[in-house]
């Protein structure tokens, strides 16, 4: 074990000296008792994570008990619900600093395997990478959904708030009115109630093996859970024992059978963001195009909030993930999980208990899954979530109209600038123009609360795993970079074909070759950290290539 190095020899004595003064007994320095660390990402600003100190002493407790010695520290959380439209740019590269954090710790200390316990956005993304990277036996533990308040029959929860937002720009609601919608929409504990980005990434985390079984849809407030996280503390000490790491784990089937999961779902954009990273910290190449090859013949068999009416909660009782996985058995590749058990016996024996909630191949909501990537003059690739359009716009196409700050088509909007018809563009927001590749659901909300049904909006930056409808992100290249959005002008005519695939603007090759010689980026005041991350993407694209 890594551990031993600390445990013996005269050239050790002042380490053991020093975790002894951290409160360890002699008895917890016995050769062979493995050291396991516990990243904790429990932070009072989060509501996802507000419960997880309760969860890391359940894991620490399950690490004791078989035999192992426990040892926490801090990882930061950013919500991006709250950082959103206020200081959104440092939350996707916190995402490897996440990563950074748990190799600093676990190599500095000698850990023999760790324990993530995690939940919202950039976390869980962050500690797979770190999984694959460091390739310790490891397990995550995702703090599970919140549940949705019903009042008067309807839904209610924090993400809604951004359409309110919507509303009143578009002067379909007075602020006074949506002021006194705040209270029903606090929720409590857990990652917000849809299939956003937490939990999408929760149920990524559960299909390529590295949680345990219905860990991503069993609430926060679930009594379950606190037994998950013991077990999870028992587990990753079997799983020192073992030997068995990340690299038996998420190997390239379990990346496949997490995004046709994911299709079938009709998660977030952002897991090609994400699964793609994490991937690559395993040495395994995953291109944007895998999504759609896998999207096209993975019919979407759930509607979750935001594109549908039902919540993780509906998910979790209509038999998680592994129901889900019986629904795509035989389309699930083998794999190992961290439970032991292979992905396709958890497939064979899940059972869906609600055909509504989950349907059947038979009857899917949509033929195909939940992303589409399109190519044309305008990006390389763009990604959108097919599953969340209306019909009418599969195949539409308007003027632009371009915006370089969101607070800039916030007022647009309020001025009544936007009407049906009309493309918004979003340039320079990608993770070198941005930079970090600021997430935007106030912009998108804020169109459909305005009753803007017939608009739609693209980026070189990403959106919300809250988004639905015509929302066109992650262009490539990015405008800072020269990709062709830079060079879009008010009134251009742009053209979108989902089912073809097609994104272009009306413009010849050498129209658009003069423009971008005249393109200025427009100037961002930068931290030294984000100074830092548009270096790194200056020559590269949203996915490190």
């Amino acid at each position: 074990m890594r551990s031993d190095i600390l445990k013996k020899g005269i050239e050790t004595l002042p380490h053991r000296a020093l975790l002894m003064s951290a409160g360890l007994d002699k008895k917890d320095l016995v050769l062979g008792k493995p050291f396991i660390g516990v990243a904790n990402s429990f932070t009072d600003m989060i509501p996802g994570h507000i419960h997880l100190n309760e969860l890391t002493r359940e894991v620490k407790r399950g690490i004791r008990d078989a035999g192992g010695v426990p040892f926490e520290w801090g990882v930061p959380g950013v919500c991006d619900g709250i950082a959103m439209f206020v200081e959104m740019r440092l939350s996707l590269p916190s995402r490897e600093h996440i990563a950074e954090n748990i190799e600093i710790m676990t190599l500095s200390h000698s850990l023999d395997g760790w324990v993530g316990v995690t939940n919202c956005d950039k976390i869980t993304p962050g500690m797979l990478m770190a999984a694959g990277r460091l390739n310790l036996p490891s397990i995550l533990l995702t703090g599970g959904p919140m549940k949705a308040n019903v009042v008067e029959g309807k839904k209610c929860h924090p993400i809604q708030g951004y359409g309110l937002v919507g509303q009143v720009k578009g002067g379909a609601m007075k602020a006074e009115k949506a002021e006194e919608m705040l209270s029903s929409m606090c929720c409590g504990p857990g990652s917000c109630v849809g299939l956003f980005t937490a939990n999408t990434m929760a149920v990524v985390t559960e299909t390529l093996g590295m949680s345990l079984e219905r860990c991503a849809t069993t609430l926060a407030i679930d009594p379950l859970k606190k037994k998950q996280a013991y077990e999870s503390g028992k587990r990753v000490v079997e799983l020192v024992k073992e030997n068995i790491t990340p690299r038996h784990i998420m190997t390239a089937e379990a990346f496949k059978n997490a995004i046709r999961v994911d299709m079938a779902m009709g998660g977030s954009t952002n897991t090609a963001l994400h699964i793609p990273a994490v991937a690559r910290e395993m040495d395994i190449d995953i291109e944007v195009d895998l999504f759609d090859e896998i999207s096209r013949d993975t019919p979407n068999l759930c509607s979750i909030i935001p594109s549908g009416p039902y919540e993780m909660a509906d998910i979790d009782e209509a038999g998680g993930v592994p129901a889900v996985l019986n629904r795509l058995k035989d389309m699930i590749e083998d794999s190992l999980t961290v439970t032991g058990t292979s992905l396709r016996k958890i497939a064979e024996e899940g059972q869906v208990l609600d055909d509504t909630v989950i349907r059947p191949l038979h009857n899917p909501y949509h033929t195909q899954g939940g992303i589409a990537v399109l190519r044309g003059n305008i990006a390389a690739s763009a990604v959108i979530k097919q599953t969340a359009l209306e019909k009418e716009m599969l195949v539409f196409s308007g003027p632009a109209k371009v915006f370089f700050e969101e607070k800039d088509l916030l007022a647009a909007i309020e001025a009544k600038k936007i009407v049906d018809g009309d493309i918004v563009v979003l340039p320079f927001q990608g993770p070198a123009g941005g930079p970090g590749m600021p997430e935007m659901l106030t912009p998108t909300d804020a169109i459909k609360g305005a009753g803007l049904t017939g608009v739609a909006l693209l980026t070189d930056g990403r959106f919300s795993g809250a988004t639905s409808g015509p929302c066109i992100g992650h262009i490539e290249m990015e405008a800072y970079n020269g990709g062709v959005i830079g060079a879009i002008r008010d009134g251009d005519i742009i053209e979108i074909d989902i089912p073809e695939r097609r994104l272009n603007v009306r413009l010849d090759d050498s129209e658009i070759r003069g423009r971008l010689r005249d393109v200025t980026p427009p100037d961002r005041k930068l931290t030294p950290f984000l100074k830092h991350y548009r270096e790194r993407f200056s020559k590269t694209n949203c996915y490190g290539k």
